[in-house]
């Protein structure tokens, strides 16, 4: 993962990401009691959803702070620590269930990932999941990285968005058939007044490594204002999602 959290801020400015993520629960297709991993469950929102809705859920995260945030937040659930392009169960489970993680593991590392999902399910076990696909917060990232390159920098694309048709064979290699999948716009709502700066700061970390505090922030300033034209609606900011959203079912043998 290439993500380091503020937990605390996570779960106060960014909740629509585990709200969001719910719809994504629709696609599982098991009974009750079967057993779920929510992989990358942050701060346990979406894991008590999948518990709500009759699954033997627990989580995952690779953050202790989130982990230790989900565990405060739901003492009845379980959760451990754990990076999804490492992680291995102790029994297999019949779902892993991710909600915007995929998008966080460079694409030389997306391989190891599926490899890990696919051993932790049973076969014809579920793999059900939303990240952000291509194009996703395409002006944000223009923007910044148009105010980068003002004052000689390199803009270090932090994320890897892809489309179906690039990511369905990393699925397939991993041993899983793809049963539905769909890539679609989803113009997302952010809070307050400095709502674009905010969502900069929280999910674009990357590229300010090494750049001076001051500079950042003006740097982040000229793209806010950059944005507001298309991007600032009335007084509320959005940011221009694009999501993928998959249903796997790991081949049998």
């Amino acid at each position: 993962m290439n993500i380091t959290w503020n937990a605390a801020d996570y779960a106060k400015n960014f909740s629509f990401v585990p709200s969001y993520g719910a719809s994504v629960i629709d696609l599982i297709d098991i009974k009750p009691g079967a057993r779920c991993l929510d992989l990358g469950c942050g701060n346990g929102t979406l894991t008590r959803e999948l518990a709500q809705r009759g699954l033997d859920a627990f989580g995952m995260d690779a953050s202790p702070d989130m982990v230790e945030l989900a565990r405060r937040d739901h003492p009845d659930l379980r959760f451990i620590l754990g990076d999804a392009t490492s992680f291995a169960l102790e029994s297999p489970v019949d779902v892993v269930f991710s909600n915007a993680v995929l998008h966080w593991i460079d694409r030389e590392r997306q391989g190891e990932a599926l490899e890990h999902i696919a051993s932790a399910l049973v076969p014809e076990g579920q793999f059900v999941f939303e990240c952000g696909g291509r194009g996703c917060g395409g002006r944000v990232h223009a923007a910044l990285a148009q105010a980068f390159e003002r004052r000689g920098l390199a803009y270090e694309f932090p994320f890897y968005f892809p489309t179906i048709g690039e990511y369905a064979p990393l699925v397939e290699a991993a041993g899983m058939r793809i049963t539905d999948a769909a890539l679609f716009d989803r113009p997302t709502t952010l809070e307050g007044t400095d709502g674009m700066a905010d969502w900069i700061r929280m999910f674009v970390k990357r590229p300010f490594e090494g750049v001076p505090a001051p500079l950042g922030d003006e740097i982040i300033a000229e793209a806010v204002e950059a944005l507001r034209p298309n991007m600032l609606h009335g007084n509320t900011w959005y940011v221009d999602y694009v999501r993928l959203r998959m249903r796997a079912i790991k081949h049998v043998g």
